[in-house]
C-alpha cells in the first residue's frame, strides 16, 4: 500500500502521465504551437522521470530530492542519447505510438534542455521537499 508521501508522488506521476498524453494528443488540434506540444511534452517526460526515481528509490530514506534530480537527468540524457542507436527493429519500434513515447525518435539536445527544465520543477514541487521545509 503507497502512503502519505509517496502517495502524493504517485499521484503527481500519475496527473502528469495524464497531461503528457492529452497535450501530444490534442495539443495541436487545440491550435496550440509547435514548440508548446513538442517542448511540454518533453518537460512533462522529464518531470514524469523525475518521480518514476522518486518512486523507485522510496525505500532509501537517505537520499534527497536533488540526488533524485540528478539521477534522473543521468535517465532522461541516456533515454535521449540511445536515439542515436538505429537498428530495423528498434526504428520499427520507434515508429509506433509506444515506442514514440517512450523512446522518442529522433535525438534533440533541446530535449535534454527541457528534460533538465521538467525535473527541477519536479524537484522543486516534491512533497518531500515541501514536508522537510516545514519540519
Amino acid at each position: 500500500m503507497i502512503q502519505g508521501l509517496q502517495f502524493q508522488r504517485f499521484m503527481a506521476l500519475l496527473l502528469i502521465i495524464i497531461c503528457g498524453l492529452t497535450l501530444r494528443r490534442f495539443g495541436y488540434a487545440v491550435d496550440l504551437p509547435f514548440s508548446i506540444v513538442k517542448y511540454g511534452g518533453s518537460l512533462l517526460w522529464g518531470s514524469m522521470v523525475y518521480f518514476l526515481v522518486a518512486f523507485a528509490v522510496a525505500t532509501l530514506a537517505s537520499v534527497r530530492p536533488a540526488a533524485i534530480a540528478v539521477m534522473a537527468l543521468l535517465v532522461a540524457t541516456g533515454v535521449e542519447l540511445f536515439r542515436l542507436y538505429h537498428t530495423p527493429w528498434l526504428d520499427g519500434f520507434r515508429l509506433t505510438m509506444t515506442g514514440a513515447l517512450l523512446l522518442g525518435r529522433v535525438f534533440s539536445p533541446w530535449n535534454i534542455a527541457a528534460y533538465a527544465i521538467g525535473i527541477a520543477a519536479a524537484c522543486m514541487l516534491d512533497p518531500i521537499r515541501k514536508s522537510s521545509r516545514s519540519r
